[in-house]
């Protein structure tokens, strides 16, 4: 089974839509290959005069950008899926929500 319709798959299972994800997991897997493929590549060039002299290389930047954007698209697809870590609803959200509940309810009395 190819990896794009393993994710898929999972994000069906678990209840999420995968309706407009086609795009979003083909993207990730294409990160996840690039991400290896820059894993091969030196991340620092060292000056064979003066080893104290160290420098990254293009690779190395390459693979930090791409790591955040394949971790922001990890975060989107397990949203998608129902896993996101921000499932639970933080206890500010929780109280604007009271609190917009509570304006809205006071507007009609009025």
């Amino acid at each position: 089974m190819d990896r794009k319709r393993e994710i898929l798959q999972y994000i069906s299972g678990k209840g999420g839509d995968i309706k407009l994800l086609g795009p979003v997991a083909e993207e990730f897997v294409y990160m996840e290959s690039e991400l290896a493929r820059l894993r091969g590549l030196p991340f620092i060039r060292v000056n064979p005069k003066d080893p104290n002299q160290q420098k990254a290389t293009p690779a190395a930047r390459l693979y930090k950008e791409m790591l955040q954007q394949y971790a922001n698209v990890l975060k989107i697809l397990q949203r998608a899926a129902g896993d996101g870590p921000d499932e639970e609803e933080s206890p500010l959200r929780a109280w604007a929500k009271a609190r917009m509940e509570k304006e809205s309810g006071n507007a009609g009395e009025k």
